[in-house]
């Protein structure tokens, strides 16, 4: 393909492929640099969770029986279909949910069936008190789901985020980061999901064990203005450069058919801190931004009262002497 299109191997920086064994042979047969698909090996992950804890995996299949019933019977159908219409009032003219049938190739079909039963599930159990179902959920069942796609929300929103046309290299790194925290939190709810969690984030801490060691992600978590600041990007992303700073002098020190030592890791990379923070709109926001903040060096102080170029007002009214010189005057007391 690349020879039709006359392409040649030094303009191909990186090639986005699957997963597949022979599709990592080829990209090593050809010398180029290649990236495995984020999302399927995140929907891995998840397959992994669902079938780790025996009262999830029965509970999903008494789910889908009852799904594939209302999708194999019209007549069941159009009952529970009389049923919503029944519970959403008079008046109301909105077209009852159908429910979502998983399917195993399809990404977080799982997470969207069990959260169309949940939305359903006052229909749900007004028919199988008049009329038969291939399975019924139990109480405890009810709520099992609950948990289930509480845990299973960030996974399907970072699917979302890395597959639209915006998302860049530079979201795997934090995006791994976040979901480990997420997965090793605690809380009073883990009931009955503890070795669904475990797993996930044994699967995660697995397959993505390698991620932060791959200097395509690293670098470009580096470029990215967001983290790249950051003191929780600076040793990984450091060590990266200078990998790669020492790779081009030996090459060129090879070349000259000489030996040129390289220069001290230190004039290899320069940043300065201080940068603020990124705002976003998604749920994974808040934790990865605490996660920055972690990480970031102390803030500058002067006269006891802290400065940040994201401040509303100019700082100069805060401190003896504005060093950004917002205001375009300096002020002193």
């Amino acid at each position: 393909m690349l020879n039709n299109w006359e392409i040649h191997l030094k303009k191909v920086h990186v090639i986005l492929r699957d997963n597949a064994s022979n599709m990592k042979a080829a990209m090593e047969d050809m010398a180029v640099p290649s990236l495995g698909c984020f999302a399927h090996t995140l929907q891995l992950v998840v397959h992994e969770g669902l079938m780790s804890q025996r009262s999830v995996s029965d509970t999903l299949a008494n789910s889908r029986k009852i799904v594939a019933h209302f999708k194999h019977s019209q007549l069941a159908q159009s009952r529970l279909e009389d049923l919503q219409h029944e519970m959403q009032g008079a008046g109301t003219t909105t077209t009852p949910a159908r429910l979502v049938q998983d399917v195993q190739t399809r990404w977080n079909s799982s997470f969207y069936m069990i959260k169309s039963l949940l939305t359903e599930k006052r229909p749900l159990c007004a028919y199988a008190a008049d009329h038969n179902l291939p399975a019924t959920l139990s109480a405890n069942e009810w709520g099992l789901l609950e948990k289930t796609v509480t845990v299973l929300e960030p996974f399907e929103e970072l699917t979302r985020k890395i597959s639209s046309a915006t998302s860049t290299a530079a979201d795997v790194i934090p995006a791994v980061t976040v979901l480990k925290r997420l997965l090793a939190e605690e809380n009073s709810t883990d009931s009955g999901i503890k070795t669904m969690k475990s797993t996930l984030l044994q699967a995660v801490s697995r397959r993505f064990s390698s991620i932060e060691s791959e200097s395509l992600y690293a670098v470009a978590t580096l470029l990215d203005a967001r983290c790249k600041d950051r003191r929780m990007a600076k040793d990984l992303l450091k060590q990266e450069l200078d990998k790669m700073e020492q790779a081009q002098l030996k090459a060129s020190a090879e070349g000259q058919g000489g030996t040129k030592e390289a220069e001290p890791a230190e004039k290899v990379v320069r940043m300065e801190a201080g940068s603020p923070p990124s705002t976003s709109k998604s749920s994974f926001s808040s934790l990865y931004n605490r996660i920055l903040e972690e990480h970031d060096e102390p803030a500058q102080v002067l006269g006891k009262q802290p400065y940040s170029l994201s401040s509303p007002f100019c700082c100069c009214s805060k401190v003896p002497e504005c060093p950004f010189n917002q205001c375009g005057k300096r002020k002193t007391v």
